[in-house]
């Protein structure tokens, strides 16, 4: 009798759980898969959601009068602590090499490599390939030229390199020139005016690019007249020293292409870890809006990062790098640039929001737009082409630089630069939007 009981229980309960997920016929949502959504990115910082006069100043020395105050709400994301240093870029510019030269020996989409502990690995995908990952014989390709190669990718792997008169003698220097990296995005601009269109496209909305990602290392020639910039040119990517420096002489164009691979960076490896399609937002740059937003630190109406009203903290010691006075580049700590961790942080944990170098946001400069934005995320875009006016190429840049007075260190200043411009004097980092209202809910 007993048994007949608990079988009786044991029923009931499956009849009443089979309902609760709607067995019987109950909706209840077809859920993606869950994961934890508290990860803050490697090397960035949380900025919380909320809403903050931004824009003002009680300084307009070039009487540019725009910009004016406006309380403005902010969503949440995420944004790297520091600018892009050179060692970060040159992570992006060794994948495209080594990508073009896996094209280049004809290695087809899909290979398998046997590692130093014998364990064969199929090793597919983008045609790229981390060769300190694949064993002895890839690892030391470019110092050998190819050691462990057969003679024929020996020979295509030439095509890498200056060669006749393009070449220095006794030098083997590899031809920059070629380092491209393509890619296509969504233009959601375009999508938003036209997707109700019956006749439009998928493809009427996708922009592709193809983009020499190699920084211009001239910059510091170019901008400066009459100056020994020389040992600048000649090892400020390169050279172990500056590894922890900000990257210069990045285009907006440049910038905007490391954001798309470093996405697609880390989407690799959402799929090797099995994560949900969108586990994380699409690396960018940061909007005008939320670059002043994060450096005020949650902090109202606040002069400079790290607060203000001044410049020198109550030590008398300069709080940013930039150019003190007339002549003077050394009295804040550095000439040049400074590493990425230098100075203190502000109240979010972010370094060199002012001064170092200036940084571009994907806000395209134009003063008349200003009464047009909402007071929601605001943000103005156009997409330049390449016939387009100068004037439409201008991007909104922050922070002020090394090479700046203090002026341009405030939090409400903004000045400009042209898309396909480099400069010795402007960087840039990155953002990704939190898929969320609040982390800390």
């Amino acid at each position: 009798m007993k048994k007949i009981y608990l079988l009786a229980i044991v029923g009931i309960t499956v009849l009443l759980s089979s309902c609760g997920r709607g067995g019987q016929g109950e909706l209840v949502g077809a859920y993606n898969r869950k994961f934890k959504n508290n990860r803050i990115p490697l090397g960035m910082v949380y900025i919380p959601p909320g809403h903050t006069p931004l824009g003002g100043s009680d300084e307009d020395i070039t009487f540019s009068q725009n910009g004016p105050s406006r309380m403005t709400t902010i969503s949440a994301f995420f944004m790297d602590q520091t600018e892009i240093s050179n060692a970060e870029y040159r992570q992006f510019t060794n994948w495209v090499r080594d990508s073009i030269a896996v094209t280049m020996m004809g290695l087809p989409a899909q290979y398998t490599v046997t590692p130093r502990n014998g364990t064969a690995t199929t090793v597919g995908g983008d045609r790229n390939i981390d060769w300190k990952k694949v064993g002895p014989n890839g690892s030391n390709l470019w110092r050998s030229r190819g050691r462990g190669t057969n003679q024929a990718q020996q020979s295509q792997l030439d095509g890498m390199y200056y060669s006749g008169l393009d070449a220095l003698p006794g030098k083997k220097e590899f031809d920059v020139r070629k380092f491209e990296y393509t890619y296509a995005e969504l233009n959601m601009d375009k999508a938003a005016a036209g997707h109700k269109d019956p006749n439009s496209k998928r493809q009427d909305y996708i922009d592709r690019f193809t983009i020499a990602i190699y920084p211009d290392t001239m910059v510091w020639k170019t901008d400066y007249s009459y100056s020994q910039n020389d040992p600048m040119v000649r090892g400020y990517y390169n050279h172990p020293s500056y590894d922890d420096y900000p990257v210069v002489g990045v285009s907006w164009e440049q910038a905007k292409a490391f954001s798309h691979w470093r996405t697609r960076l880390y989407d690799g490896v959402a799929v090797a870890r099995k994560l949900p399609a969108g586990s994380r937002s699409d690396y960018r740059l940061p909007a005008e809006t939320e670059f002043e937003y994060a450096a005020r630190g949650g902090n109202t109406k606040t002069k400079y990062p790290w607060g203000g009203p001044y410049i020198r903290n109550t030590k008398g010691c300069l709080q940013a790098n930039f150019k003190p006075g007339r002549g003077d580049y050394s009295s804040d700590g550095g000439i040049y640039t400074v590493g990425v961790r230098s100075y203190f942080p502000n109240d979010y944990g972010l370094y060199n929001m002012a001064g170092n170098v200036s940084e571009w946001t994907i806000t395209s400069y134009n003063k008349s737009a200003s009464p047009l934005l909402h007071d929601l995320n605001p943000n103005f875009t156009y997409d330049a082409g390449a016939n387009d006016s100068k004037y439409k190429k201008r991007k909104v840049v922050k922070g002020g630089s090394w090479k700046d007075t203090g002026y341009f260190l405030q939090n409400a200043v903004a000045t400009y630069e042209y898309q396909d411009t480099q400069r010795s004097y402007i960087g840039f980092r990155c953002v990704s939007s939190y898929p969320g209202t609040d982390l800390r809910n």
